[in-house]
């Protein structure tokens, strides 16, 4: 059976997407406490926020699991097959 490599970030990437994500959450989070207005509309903004980085942690988990379960899935499939060939010498 052929193992299929796993993939790597390289370090680089993986600074470059935190440093995004803690910019931008940050710049948000300035933007809303130094914003005009009454400190309800704040805090109302600051919860959107809050949910909306949590539902794309949420998200983000929910297709890493999908895609890893197809790619086990699919391993799976390919011994299987591998198998059933070997049974009837097809690979020899």
């Amino acid at each position: 059976m052929q193992q299929i490599g796993t993939q790597k970030d390289s370090n680089a990437w993986i600074f470059q997407t935190w440093a995004s994500f803690i910019l931008s959450v940050g710049m948000t989070t300035t933007g809303i406490i130094c914003m005009p207005g009454d400190i309800w509309v704040r805090g109302f903004l600051g919860m959107g926020l809050g949910f909306s980085v949590a539902s794309t942690f949420t998200l983000s988990k929910t297709q890493r699991d999908l895609h890893e379960s197809t790619k086990l899935t699919s391993k799976i499939e390919e011994a299987k097959v591998e198998q059933i060939l070997s049974q009837h010498g097809v690979l020899k």
